[in-house]
Protein backbone atom coordinates (compact mmCIF):
# COMPACT_ATOMS: atom_id res chain seq x y z
CA UNK A 1 0.00 0.00 0.00
CA UNK A 2 2.88 2.40 0.58
CA UNK A 3 3.77 1.90 -2.93
CA UNK A 4 3.39 4.29 -5.96
CA UNK A 5 0.09 4.59 -7.63
CA UNK A 6 0.59 3.65 -11.35
CA UNK A 7 -1.24 6.42 -13.67
CA UNK A 8 -5.27 5.53 -14.14
CA UNK A 9 -4.86 3.16 -17.41
CA UNK A 10 -1.40 2.78 -16.78
CA UNK A 11 -0.59 -1.03 -18.51
CA UNK A 12 1.13 -4.38 -16.19
CA UNK A 13 3.09 -6.41 -18.50
CA UNK A 14 0.18 -8.95 -18.99
CA UNK A 15 -1.54 -5.70 -20.31
CA UNK A 16 -4.52 -5.58 -17.83
CA UNK A 17 -4.99 -2.13 -16.25
CA UNK A 18 -3.55 -2.26 -12.49
CA UNK A 19 -4.25 -5.72 -12.04
CA UNK A 20 -2.24 -5.75 -9.41
CA UNK A 21 -4.74 -3.38 -7.04
CA UNK A 22 -7.84 -6.25 -7.21
CA UNK A 23 -4.95 -8.99 -6.39
CA UNK A 24 -2.75 -6.84 -3.86
CA UNK A 25 -6.19 -6.92 -1.55
CA UNK A 26 -5.06 -8.20 1.65
CA UNK A 27 -5.06 -12.16 2.33
CA UNK A 28 -5.47 -14.45 -0.69
CA UNK A 29 -9.50 -15.82 -1.22
CA UNK A 30 -8.41 -19.40 -0.19
CA UNK A 31 -7.03 -18.07 3.19
CA UNK A 32 -10.36 -15.33 3.35
CA UNK A 33 -11.74 -15.41 7.05
CA UNK A 34 -15.36 -16.84 6.98
CA UNK A 35 -18.48 -14.99 5.16
CA UNK A 36 -19.54 -11.60 7.55
CA UNK A 37 -23.37 -11.49 7.38
CA UNK A 38 -24.10 -9.46 4.39
CA UNK A 39 -27.44 -8.73 2.62
CA UNK A 40 -29.07 -11.96 1.58
CA UNK A 41 -29.76 -11.69 -2.57
CA UNK A 42 -27.79 -8.01 -2.64
CA UNK A 43 -26.45 -7.38 -6.37
CA UNK A 44 -23.67 -5.25 -7.03
CA UNK A 45 -22.92 -4.07 -9.97
CA UNK A 46 -19.37 -3.92 -11.25
CA UNK A 47 -18.55 -1.62 -13.90
CA UNK A 48 -15.04 -1.79 -15.36
CA UNK A 49 -13.87 -1.73 -18.99
CA UNK A 50 -10.55 -3.83 -18.19
CA UNK A 51 -12.55 -7.39 -17.69
CA UNK A 52 -9.50 -9.02 -15.48
CA UNK A 53 -10.14 -6.32 -13.06
CA UNK A 54 -14.12 -6.98 -13.47
CA UNK A 55 -14.20 -10.42 -12.45
CA UNK A 56 -11.44 -10.23 -9.61
CA UNK A 57 -13.88 -7.67 -7.86
CA UNK A 58 -16.90 -9.89 -8.50
CA UNK A 59 -15.26 -13.18 -7.47
CA UNK A 60 -14.55 -10.95 -4.62
CA UNK A 61 -17.61 -10.55 -3.35
CA UNK A 62 -19.14 -13.40 -4.76
CA UNK A 63 -17.36 -15.22 -1.70
CA UNK A 64 -18.61 -12.69 0.67
CA UNK A 65 -22.20 -14.03 -0.21
CA UNK A 66 -23.28 -11.27 -2.69
CA UNK A 67 -24.36 -11.93 -6.10
CA UNK A 68 -22.64 -9.82 -8.57
CA UNK A 69 -23.01 -8.78 -12.42
CA UNK A 70 -20.17 -7.24 -14.38
CA UNK A 71 -20.13 -3.97 -17.41
CA UNK A 72 -17.57 -2.90 -19.10
CA UNK A 73 -18.50 0.24 -20.27
CA UNK A 74 -20.60 3.05 -19.40
CA UNK A 75 -23.42 2.64 -21.61
CA UNK A 76 -23.94 -1.21 -21.15
CA UNK A 77 -23.65 -0.44 -17.30
CA UNK A 78 -27.37 1.92 -17.72
CA UNK A 79 -28.48 -1.44 -19.74
CA UNK A 80 -27.63 -3.91 -16.80
CA UNK A 81 -29.23 -1.38 -14.40
CA UNK A 82 -32.47 -1.37 -15.80
CA UNK A 83 -32.24 -4.96 -16.29
CA UNK A 84 -30.87 -6.25 -12.93
CA UNK A 85 -32.03 -3.64 -10.80
CA UNK A 86 -28.73 -3.86 -8.40
CA UNK A 87 -28.53 -2.77 -4.98
CA UNK A 88 -25.01 -1.29 -5.39
CA UNK A 89 -22.72 -0.01 -8.25
CA UNK A 90 -19.19 -0.33 -8.42
CA UNK A 91 -17.86 2.02 -10.67
CA UNK A 92 -14.50 2.86 -12.26
CA UNK A 93 -13.94 6.25 -12.79
CA UNK A 94 -11.02 5.95 -16.01
CA UNK A 95 -12.96 4.57 -18.71
CA UNK A 96 -13.32 5.19 -22.93
CA UNK A 97 -16.48 6.91 -24.50
CA UNK A 98 -18.17 7.35 -21.03
CA UNK A 99 -16.66 8.06 -17.98
CA UNK A 100 -17.74 6.98 -14.81
CA UNK A 101 -18.24 10.19 -13.45
CA UNK A 102 -21.18 10.44 -16.94
CA UNK A 103 -22.78 6.94 -15.93
CA UNK A 104 -23.24 8.23 -12.16
CA UNK A 105 -24.44 11.70 -13.96
CA UNK A 106 -26.94 9.90 -15.47
CA UNK A 107 -27.74 7.31 -12.62
CA UNK A 108 -28.61 10.07 -11.09
CA UNK A 109 -31.06 11.59 -13.36
CA UNK A 110 -33.26 8.49 -13.15
CA UNK A 111 -35.39 9.59 -9.80
CA UNK A 112 -35.93 5.70 -9.93
CA UNK A 113 -32.48 5.48 -9.01
CA UNK A 114 -32.18 8.83 -6.68
CA UNK A 115 -31.17 6.34 -3.66
CA UNK A 116 -29.03 3.53 -5.04
CA UNK A 117 -25.73 3.94 -3.43
CA UNK A 118 -22.44 4.88 -6.03
CA UNK A 119 -19.50 3.53 -5.19
CA UNK A 120 -16.39 5.32 -7.61
CA UNK A 121 -13.01 3.51 -8.17
CA UNK A 122 -10.15 5.52 -8.77
CA UNK A 123 -6.06 6.50 -8.80
CA UNK A 124 -6.39 9.42 -9.41
CA UNK A 125 -5.58 12.45 -6.76
CA UNK A 126 -8.74 11.85 -4.38
CA UNK A 127 -9.06 15.12 -3.12
CA UNK A 128 -9.58 16.42 -6.60
CA UNK A 129 -12.38 13.74 -7.24
CA UNK A 130 -13.97 13.59 -4.35
CA UNK A 131 -15.19 16.82 -5.31
CA UNK A 132 -16.11 15.67 -9.00
CA UNK A 133 -17.46 12.55 -7.75
CA UNK A 134 -19.95 14.46 -5.56
CA UNK A 135 -21.30 16.50 -8.15
CA UNK A 136 -21.95 13.66 -10.23
CA UNK A 137 -23.82 11.98 -7.22
CA UNK A 138 -21.47 9.50 -6.04
CA UNK A 139 -21.79 7.77 -2.33
CA UNK A 140 -18.44 7.23 -1.69
CA UNK A 141 -14.78 6.63 -2.65
CA UNK A 142 -12.45 3.95 -3.12
CA UNK A 143 -8.58 4.75 -4.07
CA UNK A 144 -6.48 2.19 -6.01
CA UNK A 145 -5.17 -0.16 -5.15
CA UNK A 146 -8.64 -1.02 -3.65
CA UNK A 147 -8.11 -2.54 -0.04
CA UNK A 148 -10.41 -5.78 0.75
CA UNK A 149 -11.00 -4.83 4.33
CA UNK A 150 -12.56 -1.27 3.24
CA UNK A 151 -13.91 -2.19 0.03
CA UNK A 152 -16.36 -4.49 2.10
CA UNK A 153 -16.84 -2.49 5.05
CA UNK A 154 -17.99 -0.03 2.60
CA UNK A 155 -20.10 -1.91 0.24
CA UNK A 156 -22.13 -3.19 3.95
CA UNK A 157 -22.47 0.17 5.11
CA UNK A 158 -24.18 1.42 2.22
CA UNK A 159 -26.39 -1.57 1.76
CA UNK A 160 -27.71 -1.28 5.16
CA UNK A 161 -28.28 2.31 4.59
CA UNK A 162 -29.95 1.43 1.35
CA UNK A 163 -31.85 -1.73 3.12
CA UNK A 164 -33.05 0.99 5.53
CA UNK A 165 -34.46 3.29 2.65
CA UNK A 166 -35.96 0.50 1.21
CA UNK A 167 -37.96 -0.49 4.26
CA UNK A 168 -38.74 2.87 4.85
CA UNK A 169 -40.16 3.05 1.49
CA UNK A 170 -42.28 0.10 1.67
CA UNK A 171 -43.99 1.28 4.80
CA UNK A 172 -44.67 4.66 3.02
CA UNK A 173 -46.36 2.65 0.21
CA UNK A 174 -48.38 0.67 2.67
CA UNK A 175 -48.73 3.40 4.18
CA UNK A 176 -50.08 5.57 0.89
CA UNK A 177 -52.31 1.95 0.00
CA UNK A 178 -53.65 1.77 4.05
CA UNK A 179 -55.08 5.46 3.46
CA UNK A 180 -56.15 5.28 0.11
CA UNK A 181 -58.18 2.06 1.61
CA UNK A 182 -59.49 4.16 4.73
CA UNK A 183 -60.47 6.98 1.99
CA UNK A 184 -62.43 4.36 0.27
CA UNK A 185 -63.93 2.76 2.85
CA UNK A 186 -65.29 6.41 4.65
CA UNK A 187 -66.69 7.13 1.28
CA UNK A 188 -68.30 3.88 1.17
CA UNK A 189 -69.32 4.39 4.61
CA UNK A 190 -70.83 7.66 4.02
CA UNK A 191 -72.55 6.70 0.89
CA UNK A 192 -74.04 3.46 2.94
CA UNK A 193 -75.51 5.96 5.63
CA UNK A 194 -76.94 7.98 2.66
CA UNK A 195 -78.53 5.22 1.26
CA UNK A 196 -79.88 3.79 4.67
CA UNK A 197 -81.06 7.08 5.81
CA UNK A 198 -83.19 7.72 2.71
CA UNK A 199 -84.06 3.87 3.47
CA UNK A 200 -85.45 4.73 6.98
CA UNK A 201 -88.19 6.84 5.74
CA UNK A 202 -89.90 4.02 4.54
CA UNK A 203 -88.43 0.89 6.39
CA UNK A 204 -87.80 -0.19 9.96
CA UNK A 205 -84.33 0.62 10.97
CA UNK A 206 -83.55 -3.48 10.90
CA UNK A 207 -84.90 -3.56 7.20
CA UNK A 208 -83.49 -1.04 5.72
CA UNK A 209 -79.92 -2.24 7.66
CA UNK A 210 -80.60 -5.70 5.92
CA UNK A 211 -81.54 -4.16 2.65
CA UNK A 212 -77.95 -2.30 2.51
CA UNK A 213 -75.54 -4.92 3.90
CA UNK A 214 -77.18 -7.76 2.31
CA UNK A 215 -77.91 -9.34 5.43
CA UNK A 216 -81.29 -10.57 4.57
CA UNK A 217 -81.82 -12.82 1.07
CA UNK A 218 -83.97 -10.60 -0.71
CA UNK A 219 -86.17 -9.14 2.22
CA UNK A 220 -88.88 -7.60 0.49
CA UNK A 221 -89.41 -11.23 -1.12
CA UNK A 222 -92.86 -12.68 0.42
CA UNK A 223 -91.69 -15.21 3.07
CA UNK A 224 -93.34 -16.61 6.44
CA UNK A 225 -92.27 -16.13 9.67
CA UNK A 226 -93.60 -16.58 13.27
CA UNK A 227 -94.16 -13.05 14.51
CA UNK A 228 -95.13 -11.22 17.51
CA UNK A 229 -97.45 -8.42 16.60
CA UNK A 230 -98.20 -5.56 19.06
CA UNK A 231 -101.22 -3.39 18.08
CA UNK A 232 -102.07 0.14 19.70
CA UNK A 233 -103.95 3.16 19.30
CA UNK A 234 -105.86 6.31 21.11
CA UNK A 235 -109.12 5.94 23.34
CA UNK A 236 -110.86 9.19 22.35
CA UNK A 237 -109.39 9.98 19.65
CA UNK A 238 -112.04 10.20 17.04
CA UNK A 239 -114.29 12.25 19.13
CA UNK A 240 -111.18 14.23 19.80
CA UNK A 241 -110.28 15.23 16.18
CA UNK A 242 -114.13 16.13 15.54
CA UNK A 243 -113.54 18.86 17.86
CA UNK A 244 -110.25 19.68 17.32
CA UNK A 245 -108.75 22.45 14.92
CA UNK A 246 -106.61 20.32 12.80
CA UNK A 247 -103.21 22.02 13.65
CA UNK A 248 -104.12 20.52 17.44
CA UNK A 249 -104.80 16.80 15.76
CA UNK A 250 -101.16 17.21 14.33
CA UNK A 251 -99.49 18.37 17.63
CA UNK A 252 -101.01 15.74 19.44
CA UNK A 253 -99.77 13.08 17.23
CA UNK A 254 -96.20 14.41 17.05
CA UNK A 255 -96.19 14.29 20.77
CA UNK A 256 -97.57 10.72 20.51
CA UNK A 257 -95.91 9.19 17.38
CA UNK A 258 -92.07 10.36 18.82
CA UNK A 259 -93.04 8.63 22.00
CA UNK A 260 -93.72 5.63 20.69
CA UNK A 261 -91.28 5.54 17.68
CA UNK A 262 -88.62 6.21 20.57
CA UNK A 263 -89.48 2.89 22.23
CA UNK A 264 -89.56 0.99 18.97
CA UNK A 265 -86.30 1.49 18.68
CA UNK A 266 -85.18 1.35 21.93
CA UNK A 267 -86.60 -2.80 21.85
CA UNK A 268 -85.82 -3.09 18.20
CA UNK A 269 -89.17 -3.68 16.99
CA UNK A 270 -90.22 -3.70 13.01
CA UNK A 271 -92.51 -0.63 12.73
CA UNK A 272 -95.56 -1.96 10.10
CA UNK A 273 -97.28 1.36 9.77
CA UNK A 274 -98.66 4.31 11.41
CA UNK A 275 -101.94 5.12 10.57
CA UNK A 276 -103.39 8.29 12.76
CA UNK A 277 -103.29 7.14 16.10
CA UNK A 278 -103.06 3.18 15.03
CA UNK A 279 -99.30 1.77 15.15
CA UNK A 280 -98.91 -2.13 14.56
CA UNK A 281 -95.51 -3.17 15.65
CA UNK A 282 -94.01 -6.61 15.23
CA UNK A 283 -90.73 -8.49 16.15
CA UNK A 284 -88.36 -11.44 14.87
CA UNK A 285 -88.38 -10.13 11.53
CA UNK A 286 -86.40 -9.24 9.39
CA UNK A 287 -84.25 -9.83 12.04
CA UNK A 288 -84.49 -12.94 14.54
CA UNK A 289 -84.27 -12.58 18.09
CA UNK A 290 -84.39 -14.67 20.76
CA UNK A 291 -87.74 -13.47 23.14
CA UNK A 292 -89.74 -11.67 20.77
CA UNK A 293 -93.24 -12.10 22.82
CA UNK A 294 -91.40 -10.30 26.34
CA UNK A 295 -89.60 -7.80 23.95
CA UNK A 296 -92.91 -6.84 23.18
CA UNK A 297 -94.75 -6.63 26.34
CA UNK A 298 -92.21 -4.63 28.05
CA UNK A 299 -92.32 -2.13 25.15
CA UNK A 300 -95.90 -2.24 25.47
CA UNK A 301 -95.74 -1.40 29.35
CA UNK A 302 -93.19 1.15 28.82
CA UNK A 303 -95.01 2.63 26.08
CA UNK A 304 -98.34 2.95 28.44
CA UNK A 305 -96.40 4.55 30.54
CA UNK A 306 -95.44 7.00 28.47
CA UNK A 307 -98.83 8.02 27.62
CA UNK A 308 -99.58 8.57 30.94
CA UNK A 309 -97.44 11.20 30.79
CA UNK A 310 -98.44 12.43 27.97
CA UNK A 311 -102.26 12.30 28.75
CA UNK A 312 -101.67 14.79 31.84
CA UNK A 313 -100.39 17.20 29.22
CA UNK A 314 -103.31 16.51 27.06
CA UNK A 315 -106.00 16.87 29.83
CA UNK A 316 -104.20 20.35 30.56
CA UNK A 317 -105.67 21.34 27.14
CA UNK A 318 -108.55 19.65 27.25
CA UNK A 319 -108.36 16.10 25.76
CA UNK A 320 -109.24 12.76 27.35
CA UNK A 321 -106.87 9.93 25.41
CA UNK A 322 -105.87 7.61 26.60
CA UNK A 323 -104.35 4.19 25.06
CA UNK A 324 -104.93 0.82 24.49
CA UNK A 325 -102.94 -2.63 23.66
CA UNK A 326 -103.30 -5.55 21.91
CA UNK A 327 -100.43 -8.39 21.69
CA UNK A 328 -100.70 -11.39 19.75
CA UNK A 329 -98.07 -14.35 18.80
CA UNK A 330 -98.24 -16.47 15.45
CA UNK A 331 -97.08 -17.31 11.39
CA UNK A 332 -97.67 -14.73 8.93
CA UNK A 333 -96.36 -14.02 5.49
CA UNK A 334 -94.27 -11.02 5.15
CA UNK A 335 -92.60 -8.91 2.09
CA UNK A 336 -93.33 -5.68 0.54
CA UNK A 337 -96.33 -4.62 -0.42
CA UNK A 338 -96.92 -1.89 -2.57
CA UNK A 339 -95.70 -0.51 -6.49
CA UNK A 340 -92.43 0.48 -7.80
CA UNK A 341 -91.38 4.06 -6.02
CA UNK A 342 -93.41 3.48 -2.75
CA UNK A 343 -92.77 -0.01 -1.07
CA UNK A 344 -93.83 -0.80 2.52
CA UNK A 345 -93.03 -3.75 4.17
CA UNK A 346 -96.31 -5.64 5.86
CA UNK A 347 -97.02 -8.89 7.17
CA UNK A 348 -100.25 -10.51 6.52
CA UNK A 349 -102.11 -13.48 8.60
CA UNK A 350 -104.43 -14.21 11.41
CA UNK A 351 -102.03 -12.81 14.28
CA UNK A 352 -102.19 -9.34 13.02
CA UNK A 353 -106.22 -9.41 13.09
CA UNK A 354 -105.83 -11.12 16.33
CA UNK A 355 -103.47 -8.07 17.67
CA UNK A 356 -105.57 -5.52 16.38
CA UNK A 357 -108.68 -7.01 18.02
CA UNK A 358 -107.56 -7.44 21.01
CA UNK A 359 -106.02 -3.79 21.24
CA UNK A 360 -109.75 -2.92 20.06
CA UNK A 361 -110.70 -4.29 23.16
CA UNK A 362 -108.29 -3.45 25.65
CA UNK A 363 -109.73 -0.64 27.67
CA UNK A 364 -107.38 3.11 27.83
CA UNK A 365 -104.48 2.32 30.05
CA UNK A 366 -104.36 -1.55 29.14
CA UNK A 367 -102.56 -4.31 27.49
CA UNK A 368 -104.30 -7.43 26.46
CA UNK A 369 -101.86 -10.18 25.60
CA UNK A 370 -103.51 -13.83 23.68
CA UNK A 371 -102.92 -17.34 25.13
CA UNK A 372 -99.90 -18.30 23.47
CA UNK A 373 -98.04 -14.48 24.29
CA UNK A 374 -99.26 -15.18 27.94
CA UNK A 375 -97.47 -18.75 27.66
CA UNK A 376 -94.26 -17.22 26.68
CA UNK A 377 -94.15 -14.31 29.16
CA UNK A 378 -95.70 -16.05 32.13
CA UNK A 379 -93.38 -15.32 35.30
CA UNK A 380 -91.47 -12.58 33.43
CA UNK A 381 -94.68 -9.77 33.40
CA UNK A 382 -97.23 -9.89 35.26
CA UNK A 383 -100.53 -10.05 35.00
CA UNK A 384 -104.27 -12.09 35.03
CA UNK A 385 -106.73 -13.64 32.99
CA UNK A 386 -109.14 -11.51 31.24
CA UNK A 387 -111.55 -14.11 30.07
CA UNK A 388 -112.66 -15.36 27.12
CA UNK A 389 -113.37 -12.45 24.54
CA UNK A 390 -115.96 -12.69 21.19
CA UNK A 391 -114.00 -11.41 18.76
CA UNK A 392 -115.20 -9.71 15.14
CA UNK A 393 -113.70 -12.29 12.66
CA UNK A 394 -112.76 -15.63 15.03
CA UNK A 395 -116.01 -18.38 15.25
CA UNK A 396 -114.64 -19.21 18.90
CA UNK A 397 -113.84 -17.13 22.04
CA UNK A 398 -110.31 -16.17 22.49
CA UNK A 399 -108.91 -16.22 25.77
CA UNK A 400 -106.98 -13.03 26.98
CA UNK A 401 -104.80 -11.55 29.59
CA UNK A 402 -104.54 -8.62 30.87
CA UNK A 403 -101.23 -7.01 31.87
CA UNK A 404 -100.05 -5.54 34.86
CA UNK A 405 -98.83 -1.69 33.74
CA UNK A 406 -97.15 0.27 36.13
Amino acid sequence: MSAARPPEGAKTPSGASAVHEVTSVGAPLSAARPPEVTSVGATILVVDDTPLNAKLLADLLGAKGYRSVTAASGPEALRKLADEKPDLVLLDVMMPGMSGYEVCAAIRADPAHAMLPVVLVTALDPAVERIKGLEAGADDFLSKPVAQAELLARVRSLLRIKQLYDEVERQRSALAEWNRTLEQRVHEGVRELERVGRLRRFFSPQLAEAIVNGGAVDPLKSHRCEITVVFLDLRGFTAFTETADPEEVMAVLADYHAAMGRRILEFEGTLERFTGDGIMVFFNDPTPIPDPAARAARMALAMQGDVALLAEHWRKRGHELRMGVGIAQGFATLGGIGFPGRIDYGAIGTVTNLAARLCGEAQGGEVLVSQRVWGSIEGIVGGEAAGALVLKGFARPVQAFRLRCG
